[in-house]
């Protein structure tokens, strides 16, 4: 009676595959503290994990390239006093990573270009404001050195990092621990998930509330919920049976979920990561073996389920890989980074396509490193669209400059917020641009002046060359007349 259509969609045959042993990073202890975090970020130069640390907190900051056995002496970021919960690398610099620690405090941290030779003591700025430990840390989309923090004292501050303010402190929305918070496309907004089993969409700038749902999934254990691109909102959470289920949600109208699926009864909290390019989410479950990923459509069930990567061991973690770091060639639409006890193993989730060419379907433009606001136009209401790049060429990232921190009140500063004999901004100038100025303006003087000595020597060298060449030429035409003439 019945026939059954198969949706017709691109994603349907993605298969993930993890990468050959000597291209996994070995022997990391990876942190075991009790926390819902994934443990690990990753960026197209660098791969950060948290990892075990005898008296204070330290995360593993490794170029990509450094695959194989990690030694155990190799240097560490290790400047906090407690456990680090949660890290994230700045969007709009790939050496610049975010941490929140156990000990209150979050720091910001420059990485050098060609990765760690030393321990990493100093971070750039510490940024204190929270009473109890941060387990949340995440950058703004679009907005220059904007960072939110969320701590178990149920706050949320979002700081300006150029200049060390703390921007806005949310400190009544929440009355229980915050799971999660996802900004939203273009940062005018973010959504939370707290343990009082509700999801909220709140403006910052207002401190406002502006929808909320109450009860999204009915069980005790942790929910999450991420923004999507068109600002519909997915959450993941537990059943009241204890199943785990994900649901899909429009915040116009949050009365009842656009669609609800129960997966399984483990118990393992699942952390979704999201590909606004393809509409593609992919869940994985703290505890499990597995990865699955399902396409968010406009069409009823509008979560449709793609495919399982299943494999042997739990993943304690998980990195997701940026759009601009994946391997167009190959076809590959998503890499993750999967956190074992002793190791971090490379999953690579690809589109089968025999053409060579490039595949603009797979494809759209996707957010660059470039920030579409600085901190100030943001806080002054502006919004803005990620800066799209294309992936059609192979991308080039341009030079990365450092993060410099200038800070309103030189008298109460108390750390170096730069590195000695760099120059200071005043305190009318925007930090980032004032210093971007500066340190460009810099490498530029000082690249010409290198250039212009090369040119200048390399002419005085011909100049000689030319009259030895022309005194030669004298003495043999002198020779020649001489022959002619019959003296010689």
């Amino acid at each position: 009676m019945f026939r059954k259509v198969v949706r017709q969609s691109k994603f349907r045959h993605v298969f993930g595959q993890p990468v050959k042993n000597d291209q996994c990073y070995e022997d990391i202890r990876v942190s075991r503290v009790t926390w819902d975090s994934t443990f690990c970020a990753v960026n197209p130069k660098f791969l950060a994990v948290i990892v075990e640390a005898s008296g204070g907190g330290a995360f593993l900051v490794l170029p990509l390239s450094k695959t194989g056995r990690i030694d155990k002496a190799y240097p560490t970021v290790c400047g906090h006093t407690g456990p680090v919960l949660d890290i994230d690398w700045c969007p709009h610099n790939d050496e610049v990573i975010a941490s929140g620690s156990e000990d209150c405090t979050v720091m910001v941290w420059q990485i050098p270009e060609n990765g760690l030779v030393s321990p990493l003591t100093e971070p750039v700025v510490v940024l204190e404001g929270h009473t109890k430990r941060v387990g949340i840390v995440t950058w703004h989309p679009t907005a220059r050195n904007v960072l939110l923090s969320a701590g178990c004292d149920n706050m949320v501050l979002i700081w300006n990092v150029g200049t060390a303010e703390e921007l806005y402190r949310l400190d009544s929305l929440h009355p229980d621990l915050i799971y999660n918070v996802s900004w939203n496309r273009n940062g005018s907004l973010f959504c939370t998930a707290c343990k009082d089993k509700s999801v909220r969409v709140i403006d910052p700038r207002r401190g406002t509330l502006v929808a909320e749902r109450e009860k999204a999934h009915e069980g005790a254990r942790p929910m999450r919920a991420i923004f999507l691109a068109d600002g519909k909102v997915f959450t993941t959470g537990f059943s009241r049976m204890s199943e785990r289920q994900l649901a899909l949600w429009d915040p116009e109208n949050f009365g009842e979920p656009m669609a609800l699926q129960e997966l399984d009864s483990s118990n393992g909290a699942l952390l979704p990561f999201y590909d606004p390019d393809t509409n593609v989410v992919y869940v994985c479950g703290k505890g499990d073996s597995s990865i699955r990923y399902f396409e968010i459509t406009d069409e009823p069930p509008y979560i449709h389920f793609l495919n399982t990567f299943t494999s042997k061991e739990p993943q304690r973690g998980m990195g997701s890989m940026p759009k601009r770091g994946l391997e167009v060639s190959k076809c590959e639409i998503a890499r993750f980074y999967k956190l074992h006890e002793r190791k971090c193993e490379p999953i690579v989730m690809t589109v089968p396509r025999k053409s060579d060419l490039f595949q603009d379907d797979l494809y759209p433009d996707t957010a660059g490193p470039e920030a579409a606001l600085e901190a100030e136009e943001w806080v002054s209401g502006r919004d803005a669209s990620p800066i799209l790049i294309s992936l059609r060429e192979a991308y080039v990232p341009s030079k990365q400059r450092d993060l410099k921190v200038s800070r309103r009140n030189v008298l109460s500063d108390s750390r170096p917020a730069a590195a000695p004999g760099a120059p200071r901004p005043g305190p009318s100038m925007p930090a980032a641009s004032t210093n971007i100025a500066g340190l460009s303006g810099s490498l530029a003087g000082a690249g010409e002046a290198g250039k212009l000595e090369e040119v200048m020597q390399e002419l005085q060298a011909l100049r000689a060359l030319v009259q030895e060449q022309g005194e030669r030429i004298g003495r043999l035409e002198e020779q020649l007349s001489r022959m002619e003439n019959g003296d010689a």
